[in-house]
């Protein structure tokens, strides 16, 4: 927890219900959201998944518990086959997945009272997206790629998940794209904390500088502002 009150803001957590937790009932119902991603052409690879209040890798202080691929080949095992996803659940049904960004889509990650007010922006201005929450911490909103731009000078590396970060090191706005990836829901982590769409997969995905003008406003507004506003991770 960060003490500083330069970060009271956004460490403060909302006091109205995020989405209703609890993972799918059902293996069935599990599969089905995970294909509904599938669908919209979002490249999986299996994570890990929480084993009591650790981590299932049992790396000794694992830095990202339940939040990292299994395999360090995630970008090249990352795929839309669905009868890979299916080989995958059987072998582990409680394993978490990720999705390989910079392909379909990017992910723009911020804390979810900035979130809550950006979707409400979006929805004003007609932008339909997908946005997941991470329990009542972060919301993630799917966009369109920008995949590798012509101009490479425009292109920002991304390594903020094959060296995992802290929130709380980055409270602002984070750009996952090319070389990143985000847990996809339904996901959960060792705390309790579930991974859960807002608005699902169905919706289309947005031009991503259009909604990061409205998401870093609104990160402005309610104070979760980082020292350089926000993070191409």
């Amino acid at each position: 927890m960060v003490a500083s009150s330069r970060w009271t803001a956004w460490l403060r957590r909302d006091r109205n219900p995020g989405p209703t937790a609890g993972r799918p009932a059902t293996p069935q119902a599990r599969l089905e959201e995970l294909l509904s991603s599938v669908r919209a052409g979002f490249p999986l690879a299996p994570a890990a998944h929480p084993a009591g209040h650790r981590c299932s890798c049992d790396r000794v202080g694992c830095p990202a518990p339940a939040r990292h691929p299994l395999s360090f080949a995630w970008q090249s095992q990352a795929t839309t086959d669905t009868e890979q996803l299916n080989r995958w659940l059987s072998r582990d049904p409680q394993a978490n997945f990720i999705s390989a960004t910079g392909r379909a889509h990017d992910v723009l990650d911020v804390p979810a009272e900035a979130g809550r007010l950006a979707l409400e922006r979006l929805a004003k201005l007609g932008v339909e997206v997908p946005v997941a929450a991470v329990g009542e911490d972060r919301y993630l909103f799917f966009t369109a790629t920008r995949g590798t731009p012509e101009d490479e000078d425009e292109f920002w590396s991304s390594e903020l998940d094959s060296h995992p970060d802290s929130p709380t090191e980055h409270p602002g706005l984070r750009w996952h794209c090319r070389g990143s990836y985000t847990l996809l829901p339904p996901a959960a982590l060792p705390d309790g904390t579930e991974v859960r769409w807002v608005r699902g997969p169905e919706h289309p995905l947005p031009d991503p500088l259009r909604v990061l003008d409205v998401l870093t406003d609104a990160c402005t507004e309610v104070g979760a502002v980082a020292e350089e506003q926000w993070l191409i991770g």
